[in-house]
């Protein structure tokens, strides 16, 4: 694509402050990269989160502190599928997983992992999914109650001092 006298190539995605924007606009490369992320973050604090010197009470606080804003960056414009919804919770129950350790089956007597259900009742906390739910929520909700200045998106081209080459993007100027 040339514009003026530049010349810009024609990429299926990059990566932009961060997120990973592709031509398909789809989510599902940023997301990986996020859990890719989130993964490294993970290994690089093991032997914290995998210390039995540590209560179980300060590793979540380090997972919730550390390890979750790393994967959740830019979650607020998600739109998941059900299968990045999967991916998102087999991630938090991987390092939950890790971090309650093994437990003890009351009827044979020999350790196992934890199931589902038994993290979801030890993790108080809502699970990676919820929380991606409510930042979103929360967003429609700055966003509603912007004002219309605030709202509004422009594009530009040409003359600034012309004010006919200003235009609106979105509906009605909004961008939700």
């Amino acid at each position: 694509m040339r514009i003026k006298n530049s010349i810009f190539e024609r990429v299926e995605e990059f990566k932009y402050f961060g997120p990973t924007l592709t031509n398909q606009n789809s989510i599902a490369e940023e997301i990986k990269s996020r859990l890719r992320s989130g993964n490294a973050c993970y290994q690089s604090a093991q032997n914290l989160l995998s210390s039995r010197l540590l209560s179980k009470n300060l590793k979540i606080k380090r997972y919730r502190t550390i390890i979750l804003p790393i994967v959740l960056y830019g979650c607020e414009t998600w739109s998941l599928t059900l299968r990045e919804e999967r991916k998102l919770r087999v991630f938090e129950n991987m390092k939950l997983r890790r971090i309650f350790g093994l437990t003890r089956d009351e009827v044979t007597g020999e350790w196992r992992r934890l199931h589902n259900e038994e993290l979801n009742d030890l993790y108080s906390s809502p699970n990676i999914v919820r929380v991606i739910k409510m930042r979103r929520m929360r967003l429609t909700g700055h966003v509603a109650r912007m004002g219309e200045e605030r709202g509004r998106i422009g594009s530009w081209w040409g003359n600034r001092r012309e004010k006919d080459h200003w235009g609106d993007l979105g509906v009605g100027g909004w961008i939700i």
